[in-house]
């Protein structure tokens, strides 16, 4: 499997999140398991950021204000081109660390599951149908146990089950 995955961390706007932000060699570890199966080759870039560039994203891609969590641009084929690009994922440092907290997850298993969710937008997988979401979920479960993260979905199931 011919994966890049290109890491860009924005110093300035990171610093606050920044004992928390995982180093590049994980977050290709992510995207390799997100694509292994769905995806032989290709390459992204996974672009980390602070408070205001996510929000100045969201608000221009999305129309949603506020920042978000992860972001995923993905490109079409170019013609003439070996390696697919496969698009670049944008995500909160601070934000993530943030959620992780307030999910009582561990910093890691966070930033991998948004990895592993962002990969698979980029790759067409989407969630705005409940029939989509379940796919897509179930999915995100079996990808992250196989890095031996826990099922970020299980406290939504949980609650779900007991309705």
């Amino acid at each position: 499997m011919t994966v890049v995955v290109d890491v860009q961390y924005v110093q300035e706007e990171t610093a606050e999140a920044e004992n928390g932000v995982p180093p590049p060699r994980d977050f290709e570890r992510w995207v390799r398991a997100a694509l292994s199966g769905r995806c032989e080759a290709g390459e992204l870039t996974v672009r980390v950021v602070g408070w205001a560039e996510a929000a100045a994203l969201n608000e221009a891609y999305r129309r949603r204000s506020g920042p978000t969590n992860v972001l995923s641009f993905p490109v079409e084929d170019i013609a003439g081109m070996d390696v697919p690009l496969l698009g670049d994922l944008v995500i909160c440092a601070p934000l993530v660390a943030c959620e992780a907290l307030e999910q009582h997850k561990t910093a890691t298993s966070h930033w991998a599951h948004l990895t592993v969710h962002g990969t698979l937008h980029l790759l067409g997988y989407d969630h705005e149908e409940a029939d989509e979401a379940a796919v897509m979920e179930a999915l995100e479960g079996d990808i992250l146990a196989g890095l031996g993260y826990p099922d970020p979905y299980a406290g939504e199931k949980a609650a779900r089950a007991a309705y």
